[in-house]
């Protein structure tokens, strides 16, 4: 079903997870009381996908670890067919993506920030209010889509709340998904049955196997104009951010910074 046995990169957050909130006025962290069972859930939700795609003839298979500080998933029981990118500190976003994937997936990924997306936020929910894109607002569901893209990898497909389904649906087009919950509030929802939405997940990475050839990278022409929106003024005052030109970013308010990037890998 793969060309060459095909090589895919699973890209797994935990925000986006069934039966997963965060705790108020924190989000998700290792501290608060949904972390264990997120773990645990994200791990399920990972080995689903990596199932169908072993079963519909995959030859590699990665699996990233990207919540947080890159270490929470159960190592123990992820499938020990794949590899794992784990860890915080490497210099670039999407570990190796360059070097030859058919296709990307993200599992448990959020929404940027919109009202009843489930702890929505844009890489850290206490320093932006936003990232913008060619003027449109991007997640990063969006950036890491297009460094894949950049590199020829498609997004085959998402899951995660209905809000950051619909935004992933804007972007790549009507890709497989799963939509694990319903968005209520940052921290509320109405989740699917945790064993029903890995069993969905299997079915639909499934159908992007069989469509393996329809999809198509994702790609911002270059060069692109890049804003961001800090959540404190002081942040902004303090960013020294430089254009492909090697102009600084001009500061636009109190808060925000706008100038022009050649590649999505220069964000970070």
């Amino acid at each position: 079903m793969f060309k060459h046995g095909g090589r895919f990169y699973i890209s797994v957050d935990l925000e986006g997870i069934a039966g997963v909130v965060g705790e108020y006025g924190k989000g998700l962290g290792m501290d608060t009381p949904g972390y264990a069972f997120a773990k645990k859930q994200g791990t399920r939700e990972a080995n689903a996908a990596v199932k169908a795609l072993y079963d519909a003839g995959a030859g590699e298979v990665w699996v990233w670890d990207c919540h947080c500080k890159g270490y929470n998933l159960d190592y123990d029981l992820l499938d020990k067919r794949v590899k794992i990118v784990m860890g915080a500190g490497g210099r670039e976003r999407f570990p190796l993506i360059n070097t030859g994937f058919d296709g990307v997936l993200f599992i448990g990924y959020h929404a940027y920030d919109t009202p009843s997306a489930v702890l929505a936020h844009v890489y850290s929910s206490s320093t932006f209010q936003y990232q913008k894109i060619n003027g449109d607002e991007a997640g990063e569901m969006q950036i890491d889509g297009a460094i894949a893209g950049n590199n020829g990898v498609p997004v085959i497909f998402v899951s995660s709340d209905d809000i950051c389904v619909a935004q992933a649906r804007k972007s790549f087009g009507e890709i497989p998904a799963v939509i694990t919950k319903t968005g209520l509030a940052w921290n509320s929802c109405v989740s699917k049955h945790p064993a029903a939405v890995c069993d969905e997940i299997y079915t639909e990475v499934k159908k992007a196997a069989e469509n393996i050839e329809s999809f198509k990278p994702y790609v911002i022409e270059s060069p692109f104009e890049y804003e961001i929106r800090y959540k404190r003024i002081e942040y902004a005052e303090s960013a020294r951010l430089n254009s492909y030109d090697n102009k600084p970013f001009e500061r636009i308010d109190a808060y925000t910074v706008k100038g022009y990037l050649n590649k999505p890998e220069d964000i970070f």
